[in-house]
């Protein structure tokens, strides 16, 4: 490991979360990707290990560590083969609880936060809603405030952890006359009456429950505000950049798992008596591979590195999202080419890596919307600045 990046803790972390994914988790994936439900007793066993509170605060639990930790948690989480596994985890841990740790009261960080860090709680974020798509102002969920309560209506889709989560974090209109600037945050027990979720089935991501929320009359009491009223859109701006690049470290992570398994395969198999690694089209096919994805892992390393200083890496995290997941399609598919027929078998991991791979380029933004926010920075001369100071 880079020893710019990575200290011998560090090492020694990704070696024990190594051993608990394959211990742990390996021998459950299958099921998982066949029934589309995670069994709670892994998100409990995650909190036992402390997997959870990596990032977050020692007052709720957690041990507050540096984001190369959380590196190493997405880096291993890419090698069990499964990005509805990873989604799962990832997205309860970054998306939910960021906002729930950095914008929810004490009282909803003790209730939730600390839970969320045992995993005895499961959160889901609620931002993307049906007509909406990567519009994030367009949004048409309302909350509007009666007395000490908030009453939401409004629906939301392709919500990881959207079925079988505890709580969702929820964006939704204050004041839907002010566009962007009358979105506020809020947090929402999944057992409240007017809550219902549908299971959607996916091309990918299989194991993960993603889903649409319908929100019906549902009354929450004006606590469960999140932050400022009318400061939603900045709040959800401000954790864009991370969960961006969140998604760029998956795509790395997953090309130099596909990388790794294409080679052995290579050294193994025979074809016109030698094996496959000793053919040049295809070594040199794999060495455009590798230098590609070698590019993305130093830029996406790069970038966390200034995002663990506190810079505000907007324009970095889009690049790193935009770049790594198509790297991450373009490298998965030509190690798939590598194992012939066998690439195209269920029981070989390749398949599985193929379909939960294109979920890159099009969830938490798409390349097209991506581009046009780089378009705007770099043409326009257009600055985004942080919506909250640290």
């Amino acid at each position: 490991m880079d020893s710019r990046y990575f200290t011998e803790e560090h090492n020694l972390f990704r070696e024990s979360l190594s051993d608990f994914l394959q211990k742990e988790v390996v021998p459950h994936i299958d099921k998982w990707e066949k029934t589309g439900h995670i069994e709670r007793f892994i998100w409990e066993k995650f909190g036992e290990m402390g997997f959870f509170g990596i990032a977050y605060p020692e007052a709720y639990g957690g041990m507050d560590l540096d984001l190369f930790y959380t590196v190493i948690f997405l880096e291993e989480l890419q090698k069990v083969n499964s990005g509805g596994f990873a989604a799962a985890m990832w997205a309860h841990a970054y998306l939910a609880m960021t906002h729930v740790n950095a914008e929810g009261s004490e009282e909803v960080k003790q209730k939730y936060l600390t839970k969320s860090i045992t995993g005895e709680m499961i959160g889901a974020m609620a931002v993307t809603e049906p007509f909406g798509g990567s519009d994030v102002a367009g949004m048409r969920t309302t909350a509007v405030k009666k007395g000490d309560t908030y009453v939401l209506n409004g629906s939301k889709t392709f919500i990881t952890n959207g079925v079988y989560s505890d709580y969702i974090v929820v964006a939704a209109k204050t004041s839907p006359e002010l566009g962007n600037k009358g979105i506020s945050m809020f947090i929402v027990d999944r057992d409240t009456k007017g809550v219902s979720a549908t299971k959607l089935d996916k091309l990918g991501w299989r194991a993960s429950d993603t889903g649409e929320i319908a929100f019906d009359n549902v009354t929450i009491p004006a606590s469960h505000l999140m932050g400022e009223e009318g400061k939603g859109f900045p709040y959800i701006m401000q954790h864009f950049a991370f969960e961006r690049l969140i998604m760029g470290i998956n795509s790395h992570a997953r090309a130099e798992f596909a990388l790794e398994y294409a080679v052995k395969y290579m050294g193994e198999r025979q074809a016109f008596g030698k094996t496959i690694d000793k053919f040049q089209a295809l070594r040199h096919t794999m060495a455009d591979c590798y230098a590609d994805m070698e590019v993305c892992k130093e830029f996406n390393y790069t970038v966390a590195a200034r995002l663990d200083k506190d810079e505000y890496v907007v324009k970095e995290a889009t690049i790193s999202k935009l770049r790594s997941t198509k790297m991450a399609d373009d490298v998965i598919y030509q190690c798939l080419q590598m194992l012939g027929g066998y690439g195209y078998m269920e029981e070989y991991p390749m398949a599985r890596l193929l379909r939960d791979s294109r979920l890159g380029p099009i969830g938490g933004g798409t390349s097209e919307i991506l581009r046009e926010i780089i378009a705007k920075m770099v043409i326009d001369k257009k600055e985004y600045k942080p919506a909250v100071k640290h």
